[in-house]
């Protein structure tokens, strides 16, 4: 992709990676389609990194804004679908 993600300069390497992962995340249930459970594990380690909701709305819209994919959607997929299954948007 040719945008950048948003990142928070206070984060940790470790964090700025495990941010960009879910980031990645989201572009495969876009894109491929994801494993549930896989994208899951993903949201949970994001939400240790961003825990406020205020905080995850600001980034959604941020990661919105430059690649046109919703966090937000992606999470309430994976939401809704059952373990195990592929999600797709």
């Amino acid at each position: 992709m040719e945008y950048q993600y948003p990142i928070d300069i206070d984060w940790s390497t470790e964090e700025i990676v495990d941010v960009i992962a879910f980031f990645e995340a989201v572009e495969h249930v876009y894109e491929n389609g994801l494993n549930r459970d896989d994208f899951m594990t993903k949201y949970r380690r994001f939400k240790e990194i961003v825990p406020s909701i205020a905080g995850e709305k600001k980034i959604d819209k941020e990661f919105e804004e430059v690649s046109g994919y919703s966090t937000y959607r992606a999470v309430q997929a994976a939401k809704k679908a059952e373990a195990g299954a592929k999600i797709k948007l």
